[in-house]
């Protein structure tokens, strides 16, 4: 677990302080969090290896451009690091102003409304879970224009590792009901973010290694049955 001092200046605070020393009591199941992390990704990563090698096959042979989208996302302390995924976009269009993605979203590919659908376009974050840039269960990691919005209470998500799923990702998967075309970043910012922090936050508190792979199993049936 990252020492309190250590942690940048926005994040020293009371309100982060108050889920640090939550976590301080929690310090054994982090590590067994971070074990469980390494000895999945790597059973993951041999079980998918081919799958994601026909995946990549098709992203490339349906879209110009290249197979893994790389974007700055932030994560423990706020950290930056580059989150990997299957692009299912068309190339440069994560410059644009909005990060968010409507439903009939033109810049999508092909290939990127099926990948999306099943989550399947985040495969190749078990390489960011094996080394130790995210978990399986946590926040989901923000890129930096959304991480400057944050509340001071907010930035206690940053004690964890960012995750690849969520209460918060499951609760709200369909984030276009809380967006809309013409204002789809100030909605996030305003409207949904908030409603996500609070899940998030209360995952700081309910944490627990058995709480993890409820989420994660949650995850799996949703994608599964969706």
């Amino acid at each position: 677990m990252i020492n309190f001092e250590k942690l940048p200046a926005y994040m020293k605070t009371p309100q982060v302080e108050e889920y640090y020393n939550l976590l301080r009591k929690k310090r054994a199941g982090l590590a067994v969090k971070r074990i469980i992390d390494i000895e999945l990704s790597v059973i993951l990563i041999l079980i998918l290896l081919l799958p994601m090698a026909v995946i990549a096959a098709v992203v490339k042979a349906t879209s110009e451009g290249p197979v893994i989208f790389r974007q700055t996302r932030i994560t423990t302390g706020g950290r930056k690091f580059k989150i990997l995924k299957f692009r299912t976009m068309v190339v440069n269009q994560d410059k644009n102003a909005s990060q968010v993605t409507l439903g009939n979203d033109s810049r999508v590919t092909k290939c990127g409304g099926f990948l999306r659908k099943y989550r399947l376009d985040e495969l190749p974050q078990l390489f960011n879970v094996l080394i130790g840039q995210m978990s399986f269960v946590g926040t989901r990691p923000e890129v930096p224009k959304y991480v400057e919005k944050y509340t001071p209470e907010m930035y206690a998500t940053l004690l964890m590792p960012a995750g690849i799923t969520s209460l918060a990702s499951i609760t709200y998967k369909d984030e276009n009901e809380f967006l809309t075309s013409n204002n789809a970043d100030e909605d996030y910012i305003n409207i949904l973010l908030p409603k996500k922090m609070e899940l998030n936050l209360e995952y700081i508190k309910k944490f627990s290694v058995l709480f993890d792979i409820k989420i994660m199993i949650k995850t799996v049936t949703g994608v599964a049955f969706d």
